[in-house]
């Protein structure tokens, strides 16, 4: 059954499209066909795929503002199994125009439910750094929100804006939507990060992943050469982490779903 994941902070620089990158191509590793969708302006998850924004004619801006179909801008990547939507600098002004539509929260909800023969596992989406109009869809239209946090007072901080938008999405677009915090850029020698780890861990329980993403050079580096970690440094510490992730998310979804077929 497919599965829809949105990856957001409001925070930046918490490893959001590291993290969409190198858990897509773990899932595929283990078999698992995915589609990235790239929602910020940046691109940075589309030039992470060596792709240039400019050059794609369709992109996911056009699925939110001129209601295009799911497909029409799909990009095969180098990577077998793993598909991209791009963005680009257009997707900047849905922040602007999204919010005097009507039901403008679950456009892509529509778009994904509307495209015929998704013949994908996942769908991982990665969010603006914001809160807006942007995220409230990828909300809107997930199954689960992975918040990426490092272990700092700031980026911890910014989990209580998050926790408040997962109570207005519920109870307004989503009732199912369920969340967990993965904790990245974690370096163990640091007594600070331990302990607010150890913090998190205390506050949101089963909510925060078992698996965590240490500090590791090579996750930058394969982000430069246009390619997954796996397929950069198949032997690096970040492709291991990574891959402990793919498999704790798949055991997370069939226990998901053995709840809800019981």
């Amino acid at each position: 059954m497919l599965k829809t994941i949105a990856i957001s902070n409001e925070k930046g620089g918490v490893a959001k499209t590291t993290t969409t990158i190198s858990l897509g191509a773990a899932l595929v590793d283990m078999g698992r066909r995915v589609l990235l969708i790239d929602l910020d302006a940046q691109a940075n998850l589309t030039l992470a795929l060596g792709f240039e924004p400019g050059e794609s004619e369709n992109t996911s801006g056009n699925i939110l503002l001129d209601n295009a179909q799911l497909l029409s801008a799909r990009r095969k990547t180098d990577v077998e199994n793993l598909d991209l939507i791009p963005s680009n600098l257009r997707i900047e002004i849905s922040e602007q125009f999204l919010p005097v539509r009507t039901n403008y929260a679950t456009i892509l909800k529509r778009a994904i439910t509307a495209a015929p023969n998704l013949q994908y596992d996942y769908i991982l989406l990665d969010c603006p750094p914001s809160l807006g109009a942007i995220t409230q869809n990828a909300l809107a239209a997930a199954d689960l929100l992975l918040i990426p946090t490092q272990a700092e007072y700031f980026s911890a901080y910014a989990l209580r804006n998050m926790m408040n938008l997962v109570r207005r999405i519920r109870e307004e677009d989503n009732p199912n939507l369920a969340y967990r915090i993965l904790v990245t850029m974690l370096d163990n020698r640091n007594r600070t990060h331990r302990n607010i780890h150890d913090q998190l861990r205390s506050t949101f329980g089963e909510g925060v992943f078992n698996a965590v993403i240490e500090i590791d050079t090579k996750l930058r580096e394969s982000s430069i050469a246009g390619l997954p970690i796996s397929r950069y440094k198949p032997g690096a510490r970040g492709t291991t982490q990574y891959h402990i992730l793919a498999q704790e998310l798949i055991e997370y979804v069939k226990e998901t779903e053995n709840r809800q077929a019981a």
